[in-house]
């Protein structure tokens, strides 16, 4: 089967009737996602883990500590938007490495705004940096499109797990390059965005070479055969359409609350512990630990959201999260924090991993790059609220005890959300 091109389309790949084939072609891009996500979470781990400590130093106040998490966050809710809707006219391969060289641009911005002392370069920097975050966050989407929903969670979480890498790799990089740049007789703190710049630079080559053939086109194939012929060209809904679909709904609810919680909660933790005195090298331990949580077992969150279903697996995912909220401000010391914090990370992974299976799951071909992009504009959106108030409420006489019990408060209506879900039957295996 081979799909002419036209103007304004992605360029035509022969996309296989036979199964066996194309299951080769799904693998092969899978795994060409799972290593963009480890190279291009390392670069954004290691600038996340001092994101609050540059908002407070270069802005004077600890008010304002949580400016660079949500500029970034804005930046990556409205990279992904652009560049999903862009998927759809220049393919995925195309947007996805249009915008991890977009990051890495930005995050040579944020380098030279930090080692001159620059904090509006720093801003207008992570703000153009948030695309490349983007970029990688979308590729979980593009691993859900080329498999079929019986391995498409498992598919799903081995692009998230990728980002296990980085958990370990990420905060590692913050000592050495921070280092190297003292000697260049630049702040420290710049360090981590040599980090972020060259990771989303080699993504950005190694998806371009490795994104064929086009998903899209794959993904099509898959849905005539799942869906009917008529699936792949089927009318787009529109938005409210898509919004009275409770899978829709219950999707969006669980990835967008739990990304909220946990970056406002994280963000806030390496102000916590540097106001504590902690050092550099405790602050990545306790970051190290948390993102090994969001993503070391992606698999079991993939495997268990195929066997189970999407339902029990969100619900699990907002207990967990919930439970950490409340753990996380109840001791200062290294291991509790770092207990907490990888709690509140699988909580996270088992909201992340499942709530985008079950948005793949409810979306027709056309409609898939238009809702994938919204659903992760919400996600950035409330993440960078959250980062914002993050700052205030640290400013605050509850500082982080607040943030343990507004995130608490805040995944709680989650419980409820999904248990009105209806029960939907597992994939078949």
């Amino acid at each position: 089967m081979t799909n002419a091109a036209g103007p304004g389309t992605p360029e035509a790949t022969p996309t296989a009737p036979d199964p066996a084939l194309r299951g080769r072609h799904a693998r092969r891009i899978t795994g060409a996602l799972f290593v963009s996500q480890s190279l291009g979470s390392a670069g954004s781990i290691a600038a996340a883990t001092v994101a609050a400590i540059v908002g407070a130093e270069l802005s004077g106040s600890v008010a304002w500590a949580g400016l660079p998490g949500a500029l970034t966050q804005v930046g990556i809710a409205l990279g992904a938007l652009a560049w999903s809707r862009a998927s759809d006219r220049i393919g995925r391969r195309g947007a996805l490495s249009g915008a991890l060289l977009t990051g890495a641009l930005g995050a040579l911005l944020s380098l030279f705004g930090v080692a001159s002392g620059n904090f509006a370069l720093v801003l207008v920097g992570l703000f153009v940096g948030g695309s490349g975050n983007a970029g990688v966050q979308l590729g979980r989407f593009v691993a859900a499109e080329v498999n079929p929903k019986a391995r498409r969670a498992r598919a799903l979480a081995t692009v998230v797990l990728g980002g296990t890498f980085g958990s370990v790799v990420g905060p590692l990089l913050v000592g050495p390059t921070s280092a190297l740049v003292t000697t260049w007789g630049w702040n420290e703190i710049a360090g981590p965005y040599l980090a972020t710049g060259v990771g989303y630079f080699l993504t950005a080559i190694l998806l371009f070479t490795s994104l064929r053939p086009e998903p899209r086109l794959i993904g099509e194939a898959i849905a005539r055969e799942e869906r009917g012929p008529a699936a792949a060209t089927a009318p787009a809904r529109d938005l409210p359409q898509l919004l009275r679909d409770p899978s829709v709904r219950t999707a969006i609810a669980s990835v967008v609350t739990a990304h909220m919680v946990m970056v406002g909660l994280m963000q806030m933790t390496s102000l916590h512990m540097h106001g504590l005195a902690h050092p550099l090298t405790s602050i990545a331990i306790v970051f190290s630990s948390h993102t090994f949580g969001m993503f070391a077992f992606s698999m079991v969150s993939g495997w268990l959201a195929d066997r189970w279903g999407r339902r029990p697996v969100l619900g699990l995912g907002a207990t967990i999260t919930l439970l950490s909220c409340l753990m996380a401000p109840l001791s200062p010391e290294l291991l509790p924090l770092s207990v907490a914090l990888f709690l509140l990370g699988l909580g996270w992974n088992l909201c992340y991993v499942a709530g985008s299976a079950l948005l793949s799951d409810a979306l027709a071909p056309s409609e898939k790059g238009r809702m994938q992009g919204f659903n992760d504009l919400l996600v950035g959106g409330a993440a960078a609220a959250a980062t914002l108030l993050g700052g205030w409420v640290m400013a605050g006489p509850g500082g982080y005890t607040t943030m343990g019990l507004l995130g608490a408060a805040a995944t709680a209506p989650l419980l409820l959300v999904v248990a009105r879900l209806p029960k939907g039957r597992p994939a078949a295996a």
